[in-house]
């Protein structure tokens, strides 16, 4: 397979460090995502490394027996380690305070701590077979100070460190989860929710084990993910991931089923609001998006792959050690081995090999894999690094070789005004918000975020039209008709046409001469007025001279400031246009004849020149009987140039009568 056909890689800078063996324990902290490699528990040295720092952590700590559990408070100002199934032992890393160990037993008699996590940097929740016991931590008295507690059976745990959510598994079944939230010192409880088992197990020993869960925030909705392996209808073969969504108020409900069709070993990952599923017996790897439209029943829609099972792309591990050593070649590493584990969202570690990777979605490949090019549309406006991509995808629907059709493109063209609309909307509401002082009262007013999904005129414009327009090959009509379905879709999504797009059309029929179709879009007002567009038609006078009147009218509708008009057709050097716009609307005898004679200059053409001169040679003529330029007009040196280049004669007389 070529690199194009893979969907999903491991990110290029893994962390690494020292494998897992006897003398060396490794531990990951789901919450800072840092790796701990302990050796000999701590005495001859504790590294610690996350994705983002580069710099690892380095400390030694009193071989005090096994160590079961190793975590940093938030921001890595506490350390705490599990020793035991009673106590947990602390060390302040904060500069300037106490280094000493102080150590907090579980209140609850008789209770054997399963695990602890950190909710801030300093509040701890301890997980305990028989309940939860809810923290703070105060190191500068070296203590902890009891905040609330809750008793309950519990079989294992699970955190959702973005949601700050704890799930704990109850009954003997297992399969009752009740979840915890923490909050700024709080701690509430959620109303508890049962996973339906495939079939109700005869015996009466734990059945849902926390391998079959997972939690993870799924466009911005936290869920609980639950990996059936035998679907509870008889008929339908293969696994199936269950997900239910938990909120902050209400009752968890089940919501989607994602069909594997298959069974075995499976894994879960969330990657950018997909859910991955990598099977081990195929080596292989399959994504879901909630958001694309499923079979609903009613209560439930259910979800196939969005593309055919692939693997991870293969992966190169890079030969550590000196420069002259690491000559030799990079090392295959094995994909979906046994010793992978993984976390939520993204991660994937190799205690074996030493490496922690962030998993990856590549888009590009995805493009050739989904042919239905409104469903692709759907599938990328959703992805975090989608703009390049989509406007490939534009670019490629109008290339002569995978050139779509008509309403095709216009369903492409919609779906992306759809969320150029909404931008533009939640936009504009904020700054209204604002101008009404509303920001002041309301501290939740954020400014909407633009997101890589809204794809506005200019990136349109830019990267897709102007580019499309350009190629010779493309017969005149598609290209046409192509702008006339980007203008429609804009104005059926109440979006005003920027002026550029117009001009994109004007020049596309102006360059194939049709100019009866130009007349028809203006007059019937397909094109919408604007005054870069009336100086455009000024413009073709010489190509097309109805184009001047249509230009007036234009203006007048638009009621401009004149001068304006003037001004810029002067700048584009559109000399003689802007005398004609001029004389058109009956203000040729109050003009400056030295801002016309400055602009026919610097257009070079002598010809434009005496034209211009001779023009206002007989206006002065007109309104004072004399040719000859008034000291205020500032004119002289247009004069000069005007004889060195004609000579005297072919000045003006004075007429006489």
């Amino acid at each position: 397979m070529g690199e194009e056909d893979y969907y999903l890689e491991l990110c290029e800078r893994p962390v690494h460090f020292e494998k897992a063996n006897p003398v060396n324990c490794v531990f990951f902290d789901e919450a800072n995502k840092q790796v701990f490699a302990v050796r000999s528990g701590g005495a001859t040295g504790v590294v610690v490394k996350g994705p983002d720092d580069r710099n690892p952590i380095s400390f030694r700590m009193e071989d005090k027996g096994e160590v079961k559990c190793i975590k940093f408070s938030l921001e890595n100002k506490i350390l705490a380690v599990q020793r035991t199934s009673k106590t947990v032992d602390f060390s302040n890393f904060i500069p300037d305070s106490s280094q000493l160990e102080y150590t907090q037993e579980c209140k609850t008699k008789n209770a054997n701590i399963l695990g602890f996590c950190w909710t801030s940097s300093t509040e701890i929740v301890f997980i305990t077979d028989q309940g939860i016991e809810f923290y703070q931590v105060l190191p500068e008295k070296r203590n902890l100070k009891l905040l609330k507690s809750q008793n309950i059976n519990v079989n294992w745990y699970m955190y959702c460190p973005e949601s700050a959510v704890i799930l704990l598994s109850t009954t003997v079944l297992g399969n009752v989860l009740q979840p915890f939230y923490f909050r700024a010192g709080t701690m509430s409880k959620l109303p508890k929710f049962e996973i339906e088992l495939p079939a109700v197990p005869k015996s009466t020993k734990l059945y849902l084990s926390e391998r079959d869960i997972a939690m993870a925030t799924i466009y911005r909705q936290l869920y609980v993910l639950f990996l059936r392996h035998h679907s509870r209808t008889s008929n339908s073969t293969g696994a199936e991931v269950v997900l239910y969504h938990l909120p902050r108020e209400g009752a968890c409900k089940k919501m989607h089923i994602l069909k594997l069709n298959r069974t075995g070993k499976f894994a879960l990952n969330v990657v950018d609001n997909l859910v991955v599923v990598h099977h081990q017996d195929t080596e292989t790897s399959v994504i879901f998006d909630i958001k694309l439209r499923g079979e609903f029943d009613g209560t439930i829609t259910f979800h196939h792959p969005v593309l055919p099972a692939r693997s991870i792309q293969p992966y190169q591990i890079p030969v550590a050690g000196p420069a002259p050593v690491t000559s030799q070649s990079p090392v295959p590493c094995k994909l979906y081995s046994s010793s992978w584990i993984v976390f939520q969202p993204d991660i994937i570690i190799s205690a074996s090999q030493g490496y922690l990777w962030n998993l990856q979605v590549k888009l590009q490949p995805i493009v050739n894999l989904l042919p239905d090019k409104g469903r692709l549309m759907d599938f990328l406006l959703q992805r975090k690094e989608c703009k390049m991509v989509i406007l490939s995808v534009c670019s490629q629907m109008l290339s002569e070789s995978d050139r779509a059709t008509l309403p095709v493109i216009a369903t492409v063209f919609d779906k992306l005004n759809h969320e150029y609309k909404k931008y533009l909307d939640a936009e504009q509401s904020y700054t209204m918000a604002v101008e009404a002082g509303q920001s002041r009262s309301s501290p939740l007013l954020k400014r909407p975020v633009r997101t890589q999904a809204v794809i506005d005129q200019s990136d349109m414009y830019t990267h897709v039209l102007s580019v499309f327009t350009e190629k010779k090959e493309m017969p005149h009509k598609f290209v046409i008709a192509v702008l006339m379905e980007y203008i429609r879709s804009l104005n059926q999504s109440a979006i005003p046409v920027q002026h550029y797009v117009h001009e994109l059309v004007i020049k596309t029929l102006v360059q194939h001469n049709l100019f009866y179709m130009l007349h028809q879009f203006l007059q019937y007002h397909v094109l919408s007025d604007s005054k870069p567009l009336a100086c455009l038609l000024l413009s073709l006078e010489s190509f097309y001279p109805p184009a001047h009147q249509l230009s007036l009218d234009m203006l007048k509708r638009l009621s401009t400031a004149n001068d304006e008009i003037v001004e810029v057709l002067l700048s584009k050097h559109q000399v003689l246009a802007a005398l004609r716009f001029i004389r058109g609307i009956g203000g040729h005898d109050n003009i400056s004849a030295r801002k016309f004679l400055d602009a026919a200059k610097q257009t070079e053409d002598n010809m434009l020149f005496y034209t211009i001169f001779r023009f206002f040679e007989q206006r002065n003529q007109r309104l004072r009987g004399n040719p000859n330029f008034t000291p205020g007009e500032h004119c002289e040196e247009h004069v000069a140039f005007f004889k060195q280049v004609f000579g005297d004669q072919a000045l003006m007389r004075p007429a006489t009568l």
